[in-house]
């Protein structure tokens, strides 16, 4: 005698199931900041870091460690970034 019979439980079936989707106080913070005006004017931003990340990673090789270690992927996460900086600086000085 289950108020949710309909729509889970079908005649002739040899199981029965029923499922409810449980949203934990953290996944409730965060549709609730999704909904805010701070993430929407934020995410409308996004593009434009994005596209600077995927310049970084495409141009310099920043997508592949060439040394091993935590030390050598942070020399190369800074070399990259300064060069990709400098190249910013030089593009911006010839217009």
């Amino acid at each position: 005698m289950c108020s949710k019979r309909e729509g889970c439980y079908k005649e002739g079936a040899k199981t029965k199931s029923y499922s409810v989707i449980i949203k934990s106080d953290i996944f409730k913070e965060q549709i609730k900041f999704q909904e805010s005006e701070y993430f929407k004017k934020r995410t409308k931003e996004r593009y434009k870091i994005e596209a600077k990340n995927g310049a970084l990673k495409n141009r310099p090789r920043y997508d592949v460690a060439s040394t091993p270690g935590l030390k050598g992927m942070q020399l190369q996460g800074a070399i990259s970034i300064f060069a990709v900086n400098l190249k910013r600086i030089l593009k911006i000085l010839e217009d």
